[in-house]
């Protein structure tokens, strides 16, 4: 049933950001000294970080507070200038991290180089979208213990959808996810195949 209802959450697409927009990646993943031994060998010699994660792409608007996230396969150029020109009207200003990735992208663009422990230039930082991701990590380890990445886009959709339906109250937020299950029908095949 939660499943079901993550479904209806699931991003109905809508309005692109205005801006400013913060865009930037995080990853989904257990920490290696919590996998099996299996696992850690599979990994082994394979590098630190996002290896054995799976990565998600997120923008905040900042004059919307609005958040669009995404599971992606991965974070090249293409993949995440893709997420940014669905997720952004052209002419907007993006604000990113230092990543090359978003080099080549085709908007007024903005960056802070973590590198080089810089988060914030004058107004342009990534810190709000940044917070969405605090938000997913601390349910990931605190509610749900588990979020395997079959089912990780399912997860990310519903935080996204909480995170833009929160300013209204408990009553309103519970007549936006049922109108949105009118008519619409999610079989258990079709949840897991």
């Amino acid at each position: 049933m939660a499943h079901r209802i993550r479904k209806e959450l699931q991003s109905k697409g809508g309005d692109r950001f205005a801006g400013p927009v913060e865009v930037d990646e995080t990853y989904i993943g257990g920490k290696r000294r919590n996998m099996s031994n299996a696992k850690r060998k599979q990994l082994e010699g394979t590098g630190r970080g996002p290896v054995g994660k799976t990565a998600v792409v997120g923008a905040r608007d900042r004059a919307t507070n609005r958040v669009a996230a995404q599971v992606v396969e991965s974070t090249n150029a293409e993949t995440l200038g893709g997420f940014v020109k669905d997720a952004v009207e052209w002419g907007a200003t993006v604000d990113t991290d230092d990543a090359s990735a978003y080099e080549p992208l085709p908007f007024e663009h903005e960056t802070v180089k973590h590198s080089a422990s810089e988060y914030v230039k004058g107004a342009v930082h990534t810190n709000a979208v940044e917070s969405f991701w605090s938000m997913l990590k601390r349910a990931h380890e605190g509610t749900f213990h588990k979020l395997s990445a079959k089912h990780l886009h399912r997860y990310v959709d519903e935080f996204a959808r909480r995170h833009n339906i929160r300013d209204f109250d408990t009553l309103a937020q519970m007549g936006i996810i049922a109108a949105g299950m009118e008519d619409s029908q999610l079989r258990y095949k079709d949840l897991v195949p």
